[in-house]
């Protein structure tokens, strides 16, 4: 890669420049199928507008234990007629999360480099695993190829936005104002909610729902089952909307409706995902919060985009921030470098 395309840090605003040949490339996302690894992926390649195939890795032990630094699982060799990289192989290759490394390497060594690899979080294996590499400001990883930004990839785009404010959800129309989406994660392997925790968040969220909120509900595959019955009957008591899983998933429309937004500590991708609105954040945070998300957190509060929840509104005003078209773009042009290389 020239020097003139060394990666640098952005907050995100040109869509990606228009190359045919990025349009006409044939792409793979690869990811173990984790939903806010293969969620990047996505937005990155539909902002992109490439079209792409998803390849899921499934890794046998001990192949899966080893990743990032062990091979890949033989039955998925590059090329092959079955497995996870099955037939030719792509010109673009975009992946994510920590199994997904060695096939991303696999891929870029059995077409001889020509495969052009970008990787979205830090590989573990070195700035060089791929030929472009993004990770959030917080991280440490720095390198020639690496681009970074405040927030995380994500597909809540502009546009999703607007077509929900312009083709409003029934169920979210006729809430009372003022309309707060409360986005709810769940446990992960850097924390677990207490007893404590979702007592004082369902203590918190029943004041706005005193006040006059219209709480707009959503809960992650992680929500631990008794605090998702407990905001479940929050919402049934006090009115408002809680997404149980059926009909089309409202998550685009509650962020597009809201006026402001509680999230919980413990997902910077639902974070990234609520600034993106430009409606104040208000987080609720949750005791071992990932230490680098809090960097990501505390980069917010200073530009004025977030403060912590107590069971009121805040008054906070910042345009919307979304970095993903300047990733794409940082990307799209690496991969013009890569290609002439090539040529």
């Amino acid at each position: 890669m020239s020097a003139a395309s060394a990666m640098t840090s952005a907050s995100g605003a040109a869509a990606p420049n228009s190359l045919p040949d990025l349009a006409r490339a044939r792409t793979w996302i690869i990811t173990d199928g984790k939903a806010g690894d293969e969620n990047q992926c996505v937005a990155i390649a539909e902002t992109l507008g490439v079209a792409f195939e998803r390849r899921r890795v499934t890794p046998r032990p001990p192949f899966g234990w080893m990743a990032p630094w062990g091979p890949i699982d033989p039955r998925d060799q590059p090329g092959g007629r079955k497995g996870a990289l099955a037939g030719p192989l792509p010109d673009l290759l975009i992946a994510s999360g920590r199994r997904a490394v060695p096939y991303l390497r696999a891929v870029r060594q059995a077409s001889g480099g020509r495969t052009f690899t970008a990787f979205l979080k830090d590989p573990r294996t070195g700035h060089d695993t791929a030929n472009f590499v993004w990770v959030p400001d917080y991280d440490d990883l720095r390198g020639p190829n690496v681009f970074t930004t405040l927030t995380p990839p994500h597909p809540v785009s502009a546009a999703r936005i607007e077509a929900a404010r312009n083709a409003p959800d029934p169920r979210l129309v006729d809430l009372p104002w003022p309309r707060v989406a409360v986005l709810v994660g769940g446990d992960s392997r850097h924390l677990s909610y207490r007893a404590a925790d979702m007592r004082r968040l369902l203590a918190e969220l029943t004041k706005l729902a005193d006040g006059g909120c219209s709480l707009m509900v959503t809960v992650s595959r992680r929500t631990p089952e008794n605090l998702r019955k407990a905001l479940r009957d929050l919402v049934a008591a006090k009115g408002g909307f809680f997404w149980d899983g059926t009909g089309g998933n409202p998550y685009v429309g509650m962020l597009a409706f809201a006026e402001q937004i509680v999230v919980t500590s413990d997902s910077a991708n639902m974070v990234g995902e609520a600034v993106s609105t430009g409606a104040p954040v208000l987080l609720f945070n949750l005791p071992k919060t990932y230490i680098r998300h809090r960097r990501l957190f505390a980069g917010l509060a200073m530009a004025g985009a977030l403060k912590p929840f107590i069971g009121r509104l805040e008054e906070m005003h910042y345009p919307p921030m979304d970095a993903t078209p300047a990733i794409a773009d940082a990307m799209a042009k690496a991969y013009a470098d890569h290609r002439a290389n090539w040529a």
